[in-house]
């Protein structure tokens, strides 16, 4: 009898809990039965009043979707409007359209949203990214850059289980550096405001590395996955794995963010036609012969020694049918000084740039120099002696790749500027929040 008892017990309390539980949008509409009384806690994105009752479409940022509320007018606080958040409880039941909604008997305003007192966002009324960009602290209540955000956060864990269940290991780098690995100059030094502090220090403050530039495609500050591979000693061993990476992880984005990405979408192209096509692979020497071929289609001709310009980039794209293309062989003289020379052609490096539709080059990578003296000869100072080092002692052929996140972002979503894909953007003469 005491067992029996007990056991009641336990039951009667967790259905008091589950009563009392709050559940995410996203949870109710993938796996709440219909019957149960629950709380759900958001915002409300649209408001309509009828004779009876208040209609309202809320949303917490869990999903693209809205989940409706019917609220009999006699518990209806006052005022009550769209932008609001509130929390509300009821029964899940399911709407004559076959949509679940709750039929709510309890409601509270945590803060309501008065356009007029400074609300930058009315409702039903489209906005210009321009003009949402100057509200970045508002603008995950927008239903497109919420959408975005949930898909980024989706893409960053794809590329990490992605790259985990390949064997790789995850590692954190210093975010500020004192050398221009690059060799690109395009640093900035990091310097304390006070003039005291600055005196006192013996040597400059660091460098940090960024673009300085507004296009649409660059940022102050952006975001890269980096990755390194040992014992690779084929370019196209190189290219295949970020072949690979690029379609399993799009893949998988897709599968899980269709509605986010069917909301933040910008043009009506197939942005997937390529998932099950190979990549296009050129010479650098044929994308040059390409591009002179066409040079009166573009505003700058192309220069060898400056290497292919933005423009020049999706131009060789849409020349291979808009599938992703891997230029590979570049000149030695125009990369960085640890990419591996050709053994066939000392003028070449063995790297890659993949150019992807509507963006141009999304990922940068090389074999990397594992000749001591080569590396010497690269090197003008004794900066980076510790790069050689590690080649001296122990070194084992390599190879790698850098993608740039936002970049993939733009690819992904098909959003025409990489401010928009980003939280909180930084470009020059500019750094809000």
């Amino acid at each position: 009898m005491f067992v029996n008892l007990f056991k009641h017990s336990i039951k009667t309390q967790v259905k008091q809990q589950t009563t009392n539980y709050s559940y995410s949008i996203h949870n109710i509409l993938e796996s709440v039965d219909i019957g149960q009384e629950i709380k759900i806690k958001g915002w409300i994105k649209s408001l309509r009043k009828q004779k009876d009752n208040v209609f309202l479409d809320i949303s917490d940022g869990s999903t693209a979707k809205k989940l409706q509320i019917i609220i009999p007018n006699n518990i209806v606080p006052k005022n009550l409007t769209t932008g609001a958040s509130i929390i509300t409880q009821g029964i899940l039941q399911t709407s004559p359209n076959g949509q679940k909604e709750i039929n709510a008997n309890k409601i509270k305003i945590f803060n309501n949203c008065i356009v007029t007192d400074g609300y930058p966002f009315a409702p039903r009324k489209k906005y210009l990214p321009e003009y949402v960009r100057q509200y970045l602290h508002f603008r995950p209540r927008t239903n497109k850059f919420s959408s975005v955000l949930r898909t980024r956060s989706t893409a960053q864990l794809c590329f990490h289980d992605y790259l985990t269940n390949k064997g790789y290991i995850n590692i954190q780098t210093p975010v500020l550096t004192s050398n221009d690995c690059e060799g690109a100059g395009e640093i900035f030094r990091v310097i304390p405001e006070s003039q005291n502090l600055l005196k006192s220090m013996v040597k400059p403050g660091p460098t940090f590395r960024a673009e300085n530039s507004k296009s649409r495609l660059h940022l102050a500050e952006f975001y890269m996955l980096e990755a390194e591979i040992a014992f690779i000693e084929e370019l196209e061993a190189l290219t295949t794995a970020v072949e690979e990476l690029v379609k399993d992880v799009t893949k998988l984005v897709v599968e899980k963010c269709q509605d986010d990405l069917d909301v933040c979408r910008e043009n009506t192209i197939d942005c997937y036609h390529w998932l099950n096509k190979s990549f296009v692979t050129l010479e650098y020497d044929e994308a040059e012969n390409i591009l002179k071929k066409n040079k009166d289609k573009f505003e700058r001709s192309f220069r060898r020694e400056i290497g292919i310009s933005k423009e020049q980039e999706l131009f060789l794209v849409q020349h291979c049918g808009n599938v992703p293309t891997f230029i590979i062989n570049w000149p030695k003289d125009i990369k960085p000084f640890y990419m591996k020379e050709s053994e066939d052609d000392p003028s070449k490096v063995l790297a890659f740039d993949l150019l992807v539709p509507g963006v141009g080059e999304m990922v940068g990578g090389s074999l990397r120099e594992d000749n001591i003296e080569k590396l010497k000869r690269n090197l003008s100072n004794d900066q980076l002696d510790w790069y050689i080092d590690l080649r001296k002692f122990g070194g084992v052929p390599t190879a790698g790749y850098g993608l740039g996140f936002e970049r993939y972002l733009l690819f992904l979503t098909g959003i025409q500027n990489i401010k928009d894909v980003i939280p909180f953007p930084r470009w020059p003469h500019n750094c809000s929040m």
